[in-house]
């Protein structure tokens, strides 16, 4: 009898989903942290660009908000383009556009090419960050993504006050007679590493259904956003002319407009732009919830902070940025801890940082009321260790439930919409905080301006724990 030899087609195993290597995640940590340092790096800077550029106080605040603005508008649009054309391709352009911007604002021969270019770079932001989130979610899992996403949260609270910090060193060592231009030609040669660094260990990742860009979405996110930062920020250095108020009077319109365009076409089965949809996870939902209110206190602590120990208390830029040096290390150490934490005790530890956080503040309240103008490392070391303390207990951690239960194909929308609220937030922060300490000085003096402003920002880490309180539990 012959025998018949049938061939069976060989059956190929199922490519491996991409992974995010040691040195990869180092990458995406890297390009992390330079948008949210450069957001505060500027604060201690300002005296000398103004000084140089014979900048007013309203163009010195667009230099702030102008960044802050564009970065937070195009934030969700950046994910929403990652999720269609490929994240690691937009991470790379985004992070060669902000080494490009940065550099423009090294350069900038006067005011406004100063504030065009800070534009410009938090545009680049916008097309980087959101890459970042994105690929952890979709190239992490597990325990491994759990860690990747403490380090994340853990390198943006720290980010933000290193950027202080930094800001004050660079402008007071003038490298090779830079003065304030060091804080964004320093990006250049990090940019340039990172790019390096990024097209060998970053994995390409995309949505295996990548939606359209949603066109009249992007536009109403944009109205809304611009119609309430731009007059906040900018109204009262420009003494509150009719169109600050005419634009804040838009802003509910046109977020109720920006609503319904988005409700309708998640209905109707396409991907908005911000999905409604997103916010019945109540991870997503609560998390928010409780970044918002955290990220207008950190942004506006820190604003207040920067001038008055600069010209309140008479302190160079450098003792004024190593003045939180104390709260840059607390938050490292604590936050290192914070995974260990949060898997033996759960969400309480985000409610104990808010209550860690309120007596910092309490202590910042008491140290400035006894010893004014006498501020330094040392005499605010107790309060800021402590509230640095408590923010890390909450950042990693909140930043890790925010997206704990959003499904990879909605990455590159769930983290750009994570980076947007906390962005607008901070932006909020500065708005408001800052415009109410500005507002008081003319009339009580730094002193009891800032006391003041730290009582009414007390009231937001209250806010923070009694929503804490709500949290459900991270996963393991």
């Amino acid at each position: 009898m012959r025998e018949t030899t049938v061939t069976v087609p060989a059956v190929r195993p199922a490519a491996a989903p991409p992974a995010l290597g040691g040195p990869g995640l180092f990458t995406v940590l890297l390009a992390a942290a330079l948008p949210l340092v450069d957001f505060f790096i500027v604060n201690v800077a300002l005296p000398a660009i103004g000084a140089d550029l014979a900048a007013g106080e309203a163009v010195l605040e667009l230099v702030v908000a102008g960044y802050g603005v564009a970065y937070a508008v195009l934030l969700v649009l950046g994910g929403r383009l990652g999720d269609l054309f490929g994240r690691r391709r937009l991470f790379l352009g985004g992070m060669a556009a902000f080494g490009l911007t940065s550099l423009a604002c090294g350069l900038a021969p006067g005011a406004w090419s100063l504030v065009a270019a800070r534009v410009a770079q938090g545009a680049s932001a916008a097309a980087m960050l959101p890459q970042v989130l994105a690929t952890i979610q979709s190239a992490t899992s597990g325990a491994r993504r759990a860690k990747a996403m403490s380090l994340y949260g853990a390198t943006a609270g720290l980010a933000m006050v290193a950027g202080q910090i930094l800001g004050g060193v660079l402008v007071a060592a003038d490298v090779a007679g830079t003065g304030w231009r060091a804080i964004f030609l320093v990006n250049v040669p990090v940019v340039v590493v990172g790019l390096a660094l990024a097209a060998r260990y970053v994995p390409e990742t995309r949505s295996q259904h990548p939606e359209p860009v949603d066109g009249p979405g992007t536009v109403l996110l944009a109205v809304s956003l611009l119609t309430l930062l731009v007059p906040l920020t900018e109204g009262r250095a420009a003494g509150w002319p009719l169109w600050t108020w005419l634009s804040l009077a838009a802003f509910p319109c046109a977020a109720g407009a920006f609503w319904v365009v988005e409700r309708r076409a998640d209905r109707s089965g396409r991907t908005p732009l911000v999905p409604p949809s997103l916010f019945r996870v109540p991870s997503m939902r609560r998390g928010l919830e409780l970044l918002l209110p955290f990220s207008i206190g950190f942004s506006g602590f820190m604003f207040m902070i920067a001038l008055a120990l600069q010209q309140g208390a008479g302190l160079g830029p450098v003792p004024a940025g190593l003045a939180l040096a104390p709260m840059a290390v607390a938050y490292l150490l604590v936050s290192l801890a914070g995974p260990r934490l949060i898997a033996r005790h759960g969400t309480r530890v985000v409610t104990a940082g808010a209550v860690l956080q309120g007596v910092g503040l309490l202590l910042i309240l008491l140290t400035v009321w006894r010893d004014w103008p006498r501020l330094d490392v040392l005499a605010l070391l107790p309060g800021t260790a402590v509230a640095g303390a408590g923010q890390a207990l909450q950042l990693p951690n909140v930043m890790r439930i925010v997206l704990s239960e959003v499904p990879p194909a909605r990455a590159g929308v769930g983290s750009g919409v994570m980076v947007t609220t906390q962005q607008s937030a901070l932006a909020l922060g500065v708005a408001t905080l800052g415009t109410l300490f500005l507002t008081l000085v003319p009339h009580l003096g730094m002193r009891d301006a800032l006391l003041v402003t730290l009582l009414v920002q007390l009231g937001l880490p209250v806010l923070t724990g009694l929503l804490s309180l709500r949290l459900p539990r991270v996963p393991g």
